[in-house]
């Protein structure tokens, strides 16, 4: 399945962070996040990502596995997502970057965007009336146009008799078209990617 959207059908197990870099390759997206290079000498699949992050005799706290899904580079962030407050950083020299981050700990899920090193925009996922970054206002008008939210920046989705998914599915569709986002599923959930240590 391509595009984003089966995140949502994951509902509780969606648990990891993505990264998606335009402008660089994967294994620059994840020097960029503080991957060691050679920390990990081959591919991983999710449970083998998890596995390391569960053995108290490797003591890391934090794994990325890297691939590419069309003109964007993405890194699954495994553990403690160090991407989050890396993000402008990872942008540096003219690269677009953009994260979506579950939150499990502390809803809502989050997307954040950057560009050449400058955090633009970013918002909750649910809550995209509170918005931050140099411009905050950036995604507004496909906001609107997509129904979530009214010309004047209120709620236009109707939170009573919409389930919270659903709700979400608007932005995510959005955020999906907008920026031509795809995650491959097979791929990420099945498949081993190259993966490293974040230090």
């Amino acid at each position: 399945m391509s595009g984003i959207l089966w995140l949502l059908e994951e509902e509780d197990d969606w648990r990891d962070a993505v990264v998606w870099a335009r402008g660089i390759t994967a294994p620059e997206l994840a020097a960029r996040i503080g991957g060691v290079p050679d920390s990990i000498p081959a591919p991983l699949t999710d449970r083998e990502a998890m596995a390391i992050l569960w053995d108290e005799a490797l003591d890391d706290d934090a794994v990325i596995r890297v691939g590419q899904a069309g003109v964007w580079s993405f890194a699954i962030e495994h553990g403690i997502p160090y991407a989050g407050d890396r993000l402008a950083a990872v942008s540096r020299g003219g690269a677009e970057t953009l994260r979506l981050d579950p939150c499990v700990a502390h809803p809502p899920s989050t997307f954040t965007y950057a560009r050449d090193g400058d955090l633009v925009c970013g918002f909750g996922i649910g809550e995209e009336v509170w918005r931050w970054g140099t411009h905050p206002d950036f995604l507004l008008p496909e906001l609107i146009a997509a129904g979530v939210l009214t010309a004047d920046g209120e709620y236009a989705r109707d939170d009573v008799n919409e389930s919270s998914v659903e709700r979400d599915r608007h932005t995510l569709a959005l955020l999906e078209t907008r920026f031509d986002l795809t995650l491959p599923r097979e791929e990420i959930e099945g498949r081993p990617l190259r993966a490293f240590l974040v230090r």
